[in-house]
């Protein structure tokens, strides 16, 4: 058994256990035609630099490469968050019928959110996006992206306030339940 704990675990192991979960929380900051290759990427990262799986925590270090690739992709997420808040038309959607499916007030609020989302540091934004749509733990945001506890939980703090005062300045109730 020694052998086995000094062996990196499986990348393919890895992959079917990590896999779907990184695929919806990069899908939720990209898109899903994107998101596949984001966690392709990812897994391949993974596979060339297997020999530092032994070093920490694996999702936390997975869910770390992501989010370095999806910040390579951080120009393309606001540019299309900012035309989401000006146009209501989320060009991380392409089907018509997904869109035709969601509920006009949800529409009105998604502008909201994504003007927020797109003028939020970038640091608070990862944050915020880990916490709510990767449901990471604050422990592993901060081995996520390298940064001290406090240094996450400030972040997610200041995102949410900005977030509420935003949609509160709009008229916009829905902002004030947290998980």
């Amino acid at each position: 058994m020694a052998d086995s704990q000094e062996r990196p675990p499986d990348v393919a192991d890895l992959f079917e256990r990590y896999g779907p979960e990184l695929r919806h929380y990069c899908a939720s900051r990209v898109g899903a035609s994107l998101a596949d290759d984001i966690v392709a990427e990812t897994f391949l990262i993974a596979y060339q630099r297997r020999d530092r799986l032994l070093d920490g925590p694996v999702r936390a270090w997975l869910y770390g490469i992501a989010s370095n690739l999806l910040r390579r992709h951080r120009r393309t997420e606001t540019r299309g968050l900012r035309l989401l808040a000006r146009t209501g038309r989320d060009p991380f959607v392409p089907d018509v019928a997904d869109r035709a499916v969601a509920r006009a007030d949800a529409s009105a609020v998604s502008r909201e959110l994504a003007a927020v989302l797109a003028r939020l540091p970038a640091r608070q934004r990862d944050v915020l996006l880990l916490y709510a749509l990767a449901d990471l733990d604050y422990d592993t945001i901060a081995r996520t992206l390298g940064i001290p506890l406090g240094t996450v939980q400030s972040a997610l703090f200041r995102a949410r306030t900005k977030l509420r005062a935003a949609l509160a300045a709009t008229g916009n109730t829905s902002a004030k339940g947290d998980r």
